[in-house]
Formats: structure tokens, sequence, C-alpha cells
């Protein structure tokens, strides 16, 4: 399951654990959880997290280390 990591304007990292996704929203960026057999942002996704766009400064997906 992917992470993103998200860096604000004050230099913060705010961490999103499960979003497959994001979407800019009006004023807001929100990140998603889709079904897995579709990667659309529909009715059915899952909001896990918004954030004013304004003070994102960067988003960075994370991939889980494959193997074990």
């Amino acid at each position: 399951m992917a992470v993103h990591e998200i860096t604000m304007k004050d230099q913060s990292v705010e961490r999103i654990d499960g979003a497959d996704a994001y979407a800019q929203e009006g004023p807001l960026t929100t990140f998603f959880r889709t079904d897995p057999d579709r990667r659309l942002i529909d009715r059915w996704s899952v909001r896990l997290a918004s954030f004013r766009t304004a003070d994102v400064t960067a988003v960075r997906r994370v991939e889980p280390p494959t193997g074990a």
C-alpha cells in the first residue's frame, strides 16, 4: 500500500497511509483510497485527508519495499 508524504509551507511533513490518488477540489488537495480494481476517483472513493492547496509545497508517493 502506498504512502504519500506532503511537505507543507512551514516545512512540516504530513504522511497519508493508504491513499491511492489525490486531486484538487476547489481550494483543497484531497487524498483518496480507491477500489483496488478501479484506479479512478469516483463516488465510491473514500476521502482520507484534505489540505489547503496554497499550504502544500510538495507531494511525494512512497512505494513500500518489494520482497520480504
